[in-house]
This record gives C-alpha cells, sequence and structure tokens, in this order.
C-alpha cells in the first residue's frame, strides 16, 4: 500500500522526467555494442572521448553524436559538437 508522500514522490518524478531542461549531465559513460566490437563513450565536464578508432582522428564520432541526440536539451551548450547530417 502507498502513503501520500510516496505518491507525492511519484508525481514529482513524472513531472521531473517531462521537464527535461531541468537536467544537465555533468559525467557518465556509455557502452555501444557493436557489430564489430563494443565502444565506451565518456562524457566529462564537457569533454567528450571515445574508444573508436574514429573519434581518436576526428576528435567527434556517431558514437558522441548519437549521445548527444539523445541527451538534447540536457547537456551545456559549450559540449556539444557541430555537426552537419548527410543529406537524405
Amino acid at each position: 500500500m502507498m502513503d501520500s508522500a510516496m505518491i507525492s514522490k511519484i508525481m514529482k518524478a513524472k513531472r521531473y522526467a517531462d521537464e527535461r531542461d531541468r537536467m544537465e549531465f555533468k559525467a557518465f559513460t556509455v557502452v555501444f555494442k557493436g557489430d564489430h566490437r563494443d565502444h565506451t563513450v565518456t562524457y566529462q565536464e564537457g569533454h567528450w572521448h571515445c574508444t573508436c578508432d574514429f573519434f581518436a582522428q576526428r576528435g567527434i564520432c556517431s558514437h558522441t553524436m548519437a549521445m548527444e541526440k539523445v541527451l538534447m536539451g540536457m547537456l551545456p551548450e559549450e559540449s556539444l559538437q557541430a555537426f552537419e547530417p548527410a543529406p537524405a
């Protein structure tokens, strides 16, 4: 049985989840499960890193761009990497 305090917390959690602009990530690690091998993406204090070869050459890759898209609105502007999507 839920008490009123728990119901209140659940309602607040739903509101927070809907208000994504109130969240800002500072650090995290994500593992992308690739077709050939896994790649680890880290984000720390506004800086990206990925273990894939492309990131080592260019400082940006599909993995970091995917994370920016997933976290849109929750990362500080200065940490976003500019990229142009390929024409459709």
